[in-house]
């Protein structure tokens, strides 16, 4: 299931050293993360009107958008698919109420 998400990851990675007009997400990262962030922002508030209108294909659209966009977050900051998915599998069959009390004050 994360071929995907590798081979974007991949290629998210790669856009980061070309030029701006070459492509999206070389643009993103050229404007900075404040740019980056505003799109994520802008992404989550789509998918949750989507899921407001409950149409199924209008979440996973919105939802893509906000991953996608989320991705280039992460390899901005040296980040990858792959540490979100380990990050995923440390918590998984812990309680959700168990690992947030084991975070601490934040």
């Amino acid at each position: 299931m994360s071929d995907i998400l590798e081979r974007l990851g991949a290629t998210l990675e790669a856009r980061k050293s070309s030029a701006a007009d070459s492509s999206y997400a070389a643009s993103l990262y050229a404007k900075g993360l404040d740019a980056m962030l505003k799109k994520i922002a802008e992404e989550a508030a789509e998918t949750i009107m989507a899921a407001k209108d409950g149409d199924p294909k209008k979440i996973v659209y919105e939802t893509a958008d906000l991953w996608f966009h989320t991705l280039i977050l992460l390899a901005s900051q040296g980040l990858g698919p792959q540490d979100v998915l380990d990050e995923l599998a440390r918590r998984e069959g812990v309680s959700g109420y168990t690992e947030k009390a084991s975070r601490g004050k934040q």
